[in-house]
């Protein structure tokens, strides 16, 4: 019961505290107590003595005593005299800036801001904690070009607004474009403003005030990264960066800086290439890469640095897109028919030309329209009407060499180089073509028919070759048989010759045998009968002398009998006829052979006496034949 009525005791303590506070205290000696976390904002109801009574006019913030808003506050802690019926005092949270953010604050009272300016120039003011002191220094009413980053912090409520913004991000890849919203005015002529520094990436705008910077675009851009930005001072656009892929260059061409000096001298009469940094065409293009560039000071044009095909065909476009507008070429031949044509060009702009070719045309795409399209196309159809359709398909190849260099020609004046000029489909007239179809498969009938009547003859051939090899059996032996006989032939006479050799060999033997007998006997007789041997030697000149007059009488008589013979048979025949000849001697020869043609005894059967006769002559002249050849034999033999 006891502890029960302790409790109660504190309780009654509290309330009664809290009573004597607010009443006694509060009322009698002014107390104010301000909590840690809490600042205290006064207001002051009137004024007795000793200080001005009211505020000037314009002001609402009270820094000499005044009645009104008072600047300063009362921090944590306890404040005496500080009487309810000339004070009231308000408890105000601190104010807090979170993390990634910054605070933008807005000033109800202070000096003007100055005639074509938008922001409170900078003062100190201790982070515009002490309101006083900014604005006993100076501080303008308005939007502040200074802000104050993440924390906490004491700041009068009465005299600023404070409004969180967050921090600009600006991301991997992409490029701040930056338009100040106060500053000088920017130059005339003139696009963005002049480049400044040591402003921290325009972090510290009133540093970019005091340098000079121009209100507007500004030169400079803002790369990745998180900034403390006063968005009422700087306005950011993030674009990506400028990309140059391999196999190109960019071009720069600046819209800002000073007038440059042309650096191609006398000989390039298409515009101004400038240094890098002026206005005008850069001498120096940019290699492959990433650059953050102002796409609004800046314009980075593309080049192809490898070879480029430009396609004049219907529905067919490279990736570069540059041979989008490009068609099909439609061209009239001579004869006056119309066809069209295909075709592919090749070019190739040296890196250390790309900054003449757009100063020329301005881009890729202009090329391609201004130069190229007009060249090629005219080209072509001049070429077309100097000839028929059959003649120009048949002389392709020409015409695509004389293209590729009268194209290299025209193109080596505008700094480009023509690496190849290619003729694609061709498509003439269709009833052209069906007349060139019929004609064509007219001549493949005719080699088709040439072909068959040789296939034909090829038959024939071959019929007649197998069956020369069926008799092939046949002529090979006969072919052998001939071959034996000659052999054999060849054998015989071999052997007649071998023996005719032999024989003529022991001739020569012998005789050279005798001889040497014959020289040894005559030397061996020689000296015995000199006389002797003149003797024998005498005789055997008359024997030899004799036999040689006895052959050449044997000689002459049988000449002079065959001389004889023939006359008589020359006179015979001229006497008795040819035929009559002949059968005489056949009768002549059947007798000297003893050859019966009759009988011994032939008894005709004619009719009176010279039958009888007949026989008995013919019986006489039998015995005349036998005793004829009886003798004939006997001297034969």
């Amino acid at each position: 019961m006891s502890d029960t009525i302790t409790s109660y005791w504190w309780i009654l303590f509290l309330i009664l505290f809290i009573i004597f506070y607010k009443f006694v205290l509060r009322v009698f000696f002014g107390m104010v107590i301000v909590p840690e976390d809490r600042i205290g904002l006064v207001t002051k109801k009137f004024v007795l003595f000793g200080a001005e009574k009211s505020l000037p006019d314009g002001r609402i913030i009270a820094t000499k005593g005044e009645a009104g808003y008072q600047a300063k506050t009362l921090a944590p802690g306890l404040y005496w005299t500080m009487w309810p019926w000339q004070y009231s005092v308000n408890m105000a949270s601190f104010t807090i800036i979170p993390e990634g953010n910054i605070g933008l604050l807005l000033s109800k009272d202070g000096a003007e801001i100055p005639t074509g300016k938008i922001l409170a120039q900078k003062v100190n003011s201790d982070n515009f904690q002490d309101a006083t002191l900014f604005l006993n220094n100076g501080g303008q009413k308005g939007r502040q070009s200074a802000f104050i980053t993440t924390g906490s912090y004491r700041i009068n409520t009465h005299l600023f607004e404070v409004v969180i913004s967050p921090q600009i991000v600006i991301s991997e890849n992409m490029v701040g474009i930056v338009t100040a919203m106060d500053g000088e005015p920017i130059p005339i002529g003139q696009i963005a403003g002049k480049f400044v520094e040591n402003h921290n990436n325009f972090q510290d705008f009133d540093q970019f005030l005091k340098n000079g910077g121009n209100r507007g675009l500004q030169p400079q851009v803002m790369l990745a990264g998180s900034y403390y930005i006063n968005t009422w001072a700087i306005q950011i656009e993030q674009t990506p960066m400028t990309d140059v892929p391999i196999g190109y260059v960019g071009v720069v061409i600046s819209y800002i800086g000073e007038d440059g000096k042309d650096v191609t001298g006398d000989t390039f009469k298409h515009g101004n290439i400038v240094s890098k940094g002026q206005r005008g065409v850069w001498m120096e293009p940019f290699g492959p890469g990433k650059y953050a560039l102002n796409k609004y000071t800046t314009k980075l044009e593309p080049v192809p640095t490898t070879n480029l095909v430009l396609n004049w065909a219907d529905a067919r476009s490279e990736s570069h897109n540059l041979d989008k507008n490009l068609s099909t070429i439609t061209v009239r031949s001579k004869d006056g028919f119309p066809f069209n044509l295909d075709v592919s060009q090749i070019i190739h702009v040296p890196a250390n030309e790309a900054p003449k070719v757009i100063a020329r045309f301005g881009s890729m795409n202009n090329l391609v329209s201004q130069v190229l399209e007009p060249t090629i196309g005219n080209y072509f159809r001049n070429s077309a009407q100097e000839s028929d359709v059959i003649s120009f398909l048949s002389t392709r190849k020409e015409r695509q060499e004389s293209a590729k260099n009268h194209i290299k020609v025209v193109l080596d004046e505008y700094n480009v180089n023509a690496v190849d000029t290619l003729i694609g489909d061709i498509v003439p007239p269709e009833s052209l073509m069906k007349t060139l179809t019929d004609r064509k498969l007219a001549e493949e009938e005719q080699k088709t028919y040439q072909t068959q009547k040789m296939a034909q003859e090829q038959r024939q051939g071959m019929e007649k070759e197998t069956a020369i090899a069926d008799m092939q059996k046949e002529i090979v032996k006969a072919s052998q048989s001939v071959e034996i006989a000659q052999r054999t032939a060849d054998a015989t006479v071999k052997k007649a010759e071998g023996d005719a050799t032999s024989l003529k060999l022991n001739v020569n033997a012998e005789a050279e045998a005798t001889k040497m007998r014959a020289n040894a006997e005559a030397e061996a007789t020689k000296a015995r009968a000199g006389a002797q041997a003149e003797a024998t030697k005498l005789t055997a000149s008359a024997e030899a002398e004799r036999i040689s007059k006895t052959g050449l009488a044997e000689a002459e008589k049988i000449m002079a009998i065959g001389k004889s013979t023939a006359e008589a048979y020359q006179l015979q025949v001229s006497a008795m006829g040819g035929d009559n000849f002949t059968k005489y001697k056949i009768t002549e020869e059947i007798g000297k052979g003893k050859i019966k043609v009759i009988p011994d005894v032939l008894i005709s059967g004619n009719n009176g006496s010279e039958g009888g006769i007949s026989g008995l002559l013919g019986m006489k002249l039998m015995e005349m034949m036998d005793t004829k050849n009886e003798k004939v034999e006997i001297k034969q033999k």
